[in-house]
């Protein structure tokens, strides 16, 4: 097992048919998951396509993720929360100045993933809409979106299942609102 410690990010290779597992150790901790095909770095996670084929906005246990080019990338297999995020951009400098004007503006997500996919050649300006692991969101009857604290407990995980071969980047999520204001490891392990 892996620990990704509070407010950074990594990135790895994963094999086709190899699981991720994705843990919140302590509880109330988002964790943005984004991928690339190994092989093509223009085939890229899509919310669009995932939301759309899923034809729900909720993901749990058989939800499966695709690329931009319509191709199956994850596959949840086990889930003990059944409930993420795909419809919000991971956190960035921009996001701190707009949400907490006060705070003194952190990388974020986006600049934590930036930094870990650089080291495969990926460039920043392709990083999209992550898949938010553990992150609830609630859009209420007029359409307006509300950022809550994770339904995650300590250990909650969800296992994704690869069907390609690919760069994954993972966060310990940095935005206040995403993890209670407070900010804690995510853990993970391939199998």
């Amino acid at each position: 097992m892996e620990t990704i410690p509070p407010r950074s990010g990594t990135a790895f290779e994963l094999k086709k048919d190899q699981l991720l597992r994705i843990v919140d150790p302590q509880g109330e901790q988002v964790a943005d998951l984004y991928a690339f095909a190994s092989d093509n770095h223009e085939e890229f996670l899509s919310s669009g396509r995932s939301l759309d084929y899923n034809e729900s906005l909720q993901f749990g246990k058989g939800g499966k993720l695709y690329s931009n080019r319509s191709q199956v990338m994850f596959e949840i297999i086990e889930d003990t929360v059944a409930n993420h995020d795909f419809l919000l951009t991971p956190c960035s400098v921009d996001t701190f100045t707009h949400f907490y004007p006060d705070e003194k503006p952190v990388p974020g997500c986006h600049g934590n993933l930036a930094k870990a996919f650089a080291a495969y050649g990926i460039p920043e300006h392709l990083i999209g809409t992550t898949f938010n692991t553990f992150m609830h969101v609630n859009i209420d009857k007029s359409g307006k979106i509300s950022v809550l604290p994770p339904t995650s407990k300590a250990g909650d995980y969800t296992v994704f299942k690869a069907h390609m071969d690919m760069i994954v980047g993972v966060t310990a999520c940095s935005a206040g609102e995403s993890n209670n204001f407070s900010y804690k490891p995510i853990c993970y392990e391939i199998t």
